[in-house]
Parts: structure tokens; sequence; C-alpha cells
């Protein structure tokens, strides 16, 4: 009798193919962000999870950059097609989009090669073509501070938030200047895979996983003056008590100073309150426990700091969009 023939493994799945859509004038710094953070994704094999593709508005060929040399990109346009991902770094080079806010014509039959569906994606003022695309009419987005004002009044219909590092709208994200594309590339790689994912890919770019605040921070004060007491003590004594209550005066004696003032200077220093502050901290210690542990929901909302498991499936619910259970049985194999 001939012996059976062996089933077949089944074929892994195919990494998810981001594609940069590279501008005249790109910056290089942002071009190069998806790369950097999207091709060091790997899975619990070490298998790589996304595939990351450039390709220009035009036929392949030299694109100049606003650097003193030019990139040469060997796709076209019609790679946008085969995309699940695709992103727009910024340009200061794209004439009717920041006069007018309209597409130019070679940019808009590049885009028409985007499947309905896919997820879209801007670094910094890239949100100038997602907007004269259509894109953002009537959604939440972001773009540099220092260009917000403008960008709001040419797409009045887009709700433009300056004070935030980056924006997600489900199908359609759009980060603040320069080094926040980083911050969302790094948001989209923790909510695909997980937080172990994301933060693995962090250290092994040497930036943090998670950046407080928003552009306020960057706008107000770059620098706090040497003179000046800084918040760093409270942050770091909060950080290291988190499962217990913690009082506002409890983090303003810290810096042995008023609420008032600490407050005003937390503020300043971090862009949210030290409340908002202190849920996120204990959003992402949940989620850790969520993703590395056995840990009851009970004892994962002690260890967080969250004192209840209906308070810990509240905030986790409104931060990540899916309760506790979820998140765990989503992310917790990953991790």
């Amino acid at each position: 009798m001939a012996a059976p023939t062996p089933a077949s493994a089944p074929a892994s799945p195919r990494p998810h193919r981001v594609a940069v859509l590279v501008l005249d004038g790109v910056i290089p710094f942002e071009l190069g962000i998806p790369q950097r953070i999207f091709g060091r994704a790997r899975d619990a094999a070490g298998l790589p999870l996304y595939e990351v593709v450039t390709c220009a508005v035009r036929e392949p060929g030299p694109v100049r950059s606003d650097a003193d040399f030019s990139i040469l990109v060997e796709r076209g346009p019609e790679t946008l097609a085969t995309a699940d991902t695709v992103i727009v770094p910024a340009s200061y080079e794209l004439g009717p989009v920041y006069e007018e806010g309209r597409l130019t014509d070679e940019l808009a039959a590049a885009l028409s090669h985007v499947a309905p569906g896919t997820r879209m994606v801007s670094i910094c003022t890239g949100s100038w073509v997602l907007a004269a695309a259509g894109y953002l009419d009537g959604r939440p987005a972001t773009t540099h501070w220092a260009d917000a004002a403008t960008f709001q009044a040419m797409f009045p219909s887009v709700r433009v938030d300056a004070d935030v590092l980056f924006i997600d709208d489900g199908d359609v994200l759009t980060s603040a200047g320069v080094a926040a594309g980083i911050d969302l590339c790094l948001h989209i790689v923790r909510r695909d895979h997980g937080a172990a994912v994301a933060n693995d890919v962090a250290r092994r770019t040497v930036v943090p996983p998670h950046r407080d605040g928003g552009q306020a921070q960057f706008i107000q004060r770059p620098v706090p003056e040497p003179q000046v007491a800084t918040t760093t003590s409270a942050r770091a004594w909060a950080l290291a008590h988190l499962h217990e209550p913690i009082q506002l005066r409890d983090m303003a004696e810290q810096e042995s100073m008023s609420v008032r003032t600490f407050t005003r200077r937390f503020r300043e220093e971090v862009g949210v309150s030290p409340g908002q502050w202190l849920t996120q901290q204990r959003v992402e210690r949940a989620r850790h426990l969520l993703e590395s542990s056995a840990l009851s929901m009970d004892q994962v909302a002690h260890d967080a700091g969250f004192g209840t498991a209906q308070s810990l499936r509240q905030h986790v619910t409104a931060a990540l969009g899916v309760p506790p259970t979820t998140y765990r049985r989503m992310f917790r194999a990953a991790g």
C-alpha cells in the first residue's frame, strides 16, 4: 500500500504591505521612519510582520529631496494598489496642495490606485495631501503645529487638533511634525501586534515606546529653564507607586510645590494634566500585564492602580477600544 502523502504545511500569512509615497521635495528623515519602525517588527519566530516599499508619484526613477541629493525610487504609483497601508511623508514642494488645497493631476492619478479600505497615514505636513484628496473630510487630524492654523483655514471641514502628537481615527491616521512620525508608526505597530512587539522595536531603535503629552510642550516650553524646578521626580515617584492611590497633592509634595504651581508646571512640561498622565501610565501598565501575565482582572486592576476590575474595564475600553479580556485574547500570544 502506498504511503500517505504528507500534508503540506500551512502557508505563512504574507507580511502587511506598507507603501510609502515619495513626493518631490520629500524630507529624508521622515521618509526613513516607516522602514526603520515597521522594518524592525518581528513575530515570535523572528519573521517580518511588515513589508515596506517606496513608490514614486510618476514612473520609477530619481526623486528630488529637500537635501542635496536625490532618491532613486524603483517602483511607480501602481504599487499603491497592492498596499495594506499607505504612508505620505512631508514635502514642502507640493505647489497647488499648499497654495490652493487641491491635488496636482499627477498626484491625483497616483492616489487613484489606492484600493478602498486601505489604511491611510500621514507624517507631518503629509496631512495636506490626505486633506486635499478628501480623506480627512469631517474627521479629526493633526499636522505640524506651525502649519496648523493655515491647514485649518485651507481645509475647514477637517477637525484640526494641533496639541497632540498623532491622531488615530481608525483607517486614517495623522501625525504632528517630524519625529512625531516615529510615535505614530510605533502606535500602529502596537495597535496591530501589541505592546510587546512595539516595545521591542522601540528598544532596537533607541526611542521611548510611548511619549507623554503633545505638541503643546514644544510650543510653549521646548526646554525647561535651568533655574526652574521640573516635575521629573514626581513622575518617577508616581511610576513607582502606580499600584497605590495617588493624589495630586502627593505628587506636588515630591517637588515641594503647591498643588496649583505643580499642576501648571506639569502641564507646561508634559502637555497634559497630572490626572490624564496618571491614567495613561496606568493603562500602559495594565496593557503590559494583560499581555505578559495570567493575573486575574482583579489583580491587574490592583497592580495598575485602577482598584477594581470595573474601573480597569472602563479605562482600558476607553483608551484601547476593547475591554481587557478581549485585549488579552488578541495580544497575549504575541506578547
